[in-house]
């Protein structure tokens, strides 16, 4: 099992927060998993070898996150790995996962927390993005 955060590309950084952000709550629902690789798919960061790799990084972000101080881990090689310029567009990805089920619980929005708090995003920033967000992902039937 990974005890030692790894040094990440900025884009395993963005793939290893959407996973950890979908399994804070003890699992990964399929519409979190489907936002995953829509994220990849379509984000311009990414490219065709990411979306190959995916699997791959999931299974080693899980086991990042089953060490001992997982969240942080994968929370601190993020930041490390993230150029400025990129960190709106993590945020953004993070955001798109917990908000794919239409539902946030406890656990997910501390996670939002640690995640802006860490990569510096600021209130502005989180503001428009968690909207963009829910704009996005509005369905026909009128929210409750």
């Amino acid at each position: 099992m990974a005890t030692t955060p790894p040094n990440l590309t900025p884009q395993e950084a963005i793939i290893y927060l959407m996973i950890m952000a979908s399994a804070v709550d003890g699992s990964i629902n399929p519409s979190e998993l489907r936002t995953i690789g829509r994220v990849v798919r379509t984000f311009p960061v990414f490219t065709q070898q990411h979306e190959e790799e995916l699997v791959a990084h999931a299974e080693q972000a899980g086991q990042l996150m089953g060490s001992d101080g997982g969240l942080h881990k994968v929370i601190d090689a993020a930041h490390a790995a993230l150029p400025e310029h990129l960190i709106e567009t993590a945020y953004a990805a993070v955001v798109d996962v917990v908000t794919a089920d239409e539902s946030l619980n406890l656990e997910e929005i501390r996670i939002l927390e640690l995640v802006r708090e860490k990569l510096g995003v600021t209130d502005e920033g989180a503001a428009a993005i968690e909207h963009a967000a829910r704009a996005r992902h509005m369905t026909m039937e009128a929210p409750v």
